[in-house]
């Protein structure tokens, strides 16, 4: 995947800065041709000599920066690169990143490339959840940056938490998944996806619903447009954008999502499931807002079980066709993935154990179990979604490939 590019490895001041020498050895074991930005505080843990010997170039910092030369050297080494890492990237750094400042080497540098660009942060894990930090990552995530999620473990300050740098084996192979160099391996395929938390209406101003933020199935369309797919979003209500390049259909109850659904798949060639259904709906629904009885103690709400989406998408699935469903647990993860699996004649099934903290509803990352018809399981390690979107993203496209 990295054979032949360009990677420009920027790393900032954090303990782990010296991790990020052992990672240029894994990028060039990868293939790629490594070039170093060192930040001022990095240089305060490791030397440039330590880099520039790894990687037989000399490396740029704010020393050489201001030396005049015949070359700009950051705008020169920004048209060079292919890749752009930015590892260990301090609590500073990604805010630097995030606002577009050009105020050292390594910031200048950044802005100045139009290369693929990933961040691997590396901080205590108070300033890793800080919302500052949160709302930097989610710019840099928008700004269309690759941000890995850090790993949680033991913590220079001798406890454990969120934050630790990920080891260079595993930046590797994140960075391998991602597949950022591949041609659209979905070109000429029609996906649609689903996405939020469907409302059962109680009355016209309460309803029934679920913690989904949309998170998940927007990230998954996401991924599907930059792989080449046609996309069609059908979405509940959200507080997110559209991904760019989809086709927008809004629903709002399992019926809507159903009759969408149905009208959807008739031509396309997968549907990932990836809304949050319920389970149950309202006997029926209140004409007028529901009040409150003077005396009355209880109130008993009549339900029915919603349409099975997947089931009659079953019902009319094509040779062709690919679905891949998710299944959001609190217990027997892969038992229970398993059997939805099998009953909703699936090709692919992403599980995730949503009592697990920091992961799944609402949340910016997850954790999930791919679960394949012939019973192999793959688990992901737990990561942003945008990340485990183009996992499963890649594995739809293997699975098109095979039909």
């Amino acid at each position: 995947m990295l054979t032949g590019k360009h990677v420009t490895l920027t790393v900032s001041g954090s303990v782990a800065t010296y991790k990020a020498a052992t990672l240029a050895r894994e990028l060039q074991r990868a293939g790629a041709e490594v070039r170093v930005v060192l930040t001022a505080a990095a240089a305060k843990f490791v030397t440039a000599a330590t880099f520039a010997a790894l990687t037989k170039v000399p490396v740029l910092n704010d020393e050489s920066w201001w030396q005049a030369s015949g070359e700009i050297d950051h705008v020169a080494l920004a048209d060079w690169t292919d890749l752009a890492l930015a590892a260990p990237a301090s609590a500073n750094l990604m805010a630097e990143l995030a606002n577009g400042l050009a105020g050292d080497v390594a910031s200048a540098t950044w802005l100045a490339t139009d290369a693929i660009k990933v961040v691997i942060p590396a901080m205590n894990t108070h300033m890793w959840t800080a919302p500052a930090t949160q709302r930097n990552r989610q710019q840099l995530v928008a700004d269309g940056v690759h941000v890995l999620t850090p790993a949680t473990g033991l913590l220079a300050e001798g406890y454990a938490g969120q934050g630790r740098f990920l080891e260079p084996t595993e930046i590797v192979s994140q960075i391998n998944d991602l597949n950022l160099f591949q041609a659209p391996i979905l070109k000429g395929k029609r996906v649609v996806v689903t996405a939020g938390g469907t409302r059962e209406r109680l009355d016209p101003v309460r309803f029934l619903s679920n913690d989904s933020s949309g998170k998940m199935g927007y990230a998954v369309a996401a991924a599907a447009v930059a792989a080449g797919a046609d996309v069609t979003l059908i979405t509940a209500p959200t507080r997110l954008d559209p991904p760019v390049g989809t086709k927008v259909v809004p629903i709002e109850s399992t019926t809507e999502l159903r009759d969408a659904v149905i009208t959807a798949y008739q031509r396309a060639d997968a549907l990932v499931m990836a809304a949050a259904v319920a389970d149950f709906q309202p006997l029926q629904m209140a004409d007028q807002k529901i009040k409150k009885t003077p005396g009355e103690t209880e109130f008993t709400l009549r339900l029915q079980p919603t349409p099975d989406i997947l089931q009659e998408v079953a019902a009319i699935k094509q040779p062709h066709q690919v679905t891949v469903g998710f299944a959001a647990e609190t217990q027997d993860l892969l038992a229970n993935g398993q059997k939805k699996l099998e009953a909703k004649h699936l090709d692919l099934l992403a599980a995730n154990d949503v009592s697990q903290a920091g992961i799944g509803f609402n949340s910016d990352d997850n954790q999930v179990t791919f679960i394949q018809p012939n019973g192999v399981t793959d688990q992901t390690p737990k990561t942003s979604k945008k990340l485990i979107a183009q996992a499963l993203i890649k594995r739809l496209a293997e699975t098109l490939a095979s039909k």
